[in-house]
């Protein structure tokens, strides 16, 4: 039987709940609001000529699933014995995708400040699939980037360039335009999305607290909101500070009154929207809606 997971937190008290579960020899972490449910390993149907982290697809009641092997998206060999193994099905990007793990060992709740951003040696060029790492009872716990592997597996998951392409010439704005995003790839992706659209003067961020940091050097520098930082856009889970704390501190700061800020996340769904507009935030998107983000750019900055 499926276990549904529902635990909720308060709006922007920068913690989540991590589910702490294990493939080969590793520990991992997940956030629980990318999960839609969990349920035991059943064998898949192989899709021919599929991409080769797709194990194959599973039809848990009404629903046409995709699986994929994370040990193989890991560069591990794939599971051998599947008694523990388990389905960890997300919801994020409007998608559902079950991921093969060998076993859940259960929930944590964490404060984003105890997961560090894993280094370049780590993340080699971009290239790497952790976005966070954090030490729970003596295990190190990998917090992987579900996004980039999704993306990698079916690129049209990704923001599409095509989409500001197909909004024809656009005419440049200097406004100042702060970004924060953990994924080294979501992040270049959303600049080059950014600048075609015209919005060419961007300050990109990795993390709240790298934002955070970035608004109030802005503000002691005699920095004008409106002039010389005009709108944030902000993912919610984030190492360090998530979304939703960076947009509390914005908005019940004075210093910062008009300031707009937009969520762009993978995980805006009804709980989330309602999080965020508790918290004052003045637009809330999908990921990869970015023709909708530039629209809504556009009304908030004309």
């Amino acid at each position: 039987m499926a276990e549904e997971t529902g635990i909720l937190l308060e709006s922007g008290t920068n913690e989540l709940e991590l589910l702490e579960f294990v493939v080969g020899k590793q520990h991992y972490g997940i956030n629980v609001a990318k999960i839609s449910e969990l349920c035991p390993y059943q064998a898949p149907t192989p899709v021919p000529n599929s991409h080769e982290f797709i194990e194959g697809i599973f039809m848990p009641r009404e629903r046409i699933i995709t699986v994929i092997d994370l040990a193989k998206a890991l560069g591990n060999p794939s599971s051998t014995d599947t008694s523990k193994d388990m389905y960890i099905i997300t919801n994020f990007n409007r998608l559902y995708t079950a991921f093969h793990v060998n076993e859940v060992l259960g929930i944590h709740r964490v404060s984003w400040e105890d997961i560090v951003k894993p280094d370049s040696t780590i993340n080699r060029s971009g290239n790497g699939i952790a976005t966070g790492i954090t030490k729970i009872e003596d295990k190190i716990i990998i917090v992987l980037d579900f996004e980039k592997i999704v993306t990698e597996v079916n690129p049209e998951t990704g923001l599409k360039l095509s989409e500001i392409e197909a909004m024809g010439e656009r005419s440049r704005h200097e406004c100042p335009i702060l970004l924060a995003e953990d994924s080294p790839l979501l992040l270049e992706m959303l600049k080059k999305c950014l600048i075609q659209a015209g919005y060419t003067n961007l300050i990109p961020t990795t993390n709240g607290m790298e934002a955070w940091n970035k608004l109030e050097q802005i503000v002691d520098e005699d920095g004008v909101v409106g002039k010389d930082i005009a709108l944030v856009i902000t993912d919610i889970e984030m190492p360090q500070m998530d979304g939703h704390h960076l947009t509390k501190r914005i908005k019940t700061d004075p210093r910062f009154n008009g300031l707009p800020v937009v969520i762009f996340s993978s995980l805006v769904n009804d709980e989330m929207r309602r999080k965020g507009e508790s918290l004052g935030v003045d637009a809330q998107m999908s990921k990869p809606e970015i023709g909708k983000l530039v629209r809504q750019l556009d009304l908030l900055l004309n």
